[in-house]
């Protein structure tokens, strides 16, 4: 893991909580670790993160797994 991942974990808003809350069992369930996202700085390196990992579980940068999906999608797409 480079520093620079190092660093925005270190500085997330999940930091500490735990991480069972940010792999739910269904969309609704989502919506608890989506709002720790919302309040967080470091919430688009960490999409970005997920999205050039293709995390395949959780929610990261406030995004399920479908939403980063259809991110992925739509970013072909526009390319």
């Amino acid at each position: 893991m480079s520093t620079h991942e190092l660093e925005w974990r270190m500085l997330g808003a999940c930091r500490g909580l735990d991480a069972s809350i940010f792999y739910p069992d269904d969309d609704e369930a989502a919506e608890i670790a989506k709002s720790v996202c919302e309040q967080c700085g470091v919430r688009d390196v960490c999409l970005e993160h997920a999205l050039s990992h293709r995390e395949k579980a959780g929610v990261w940068g406030g995004a399920t797994e479908r939403e980063r999906r259809r991110i992925i999608r739509q970013r072909r797409r526009s390319a």
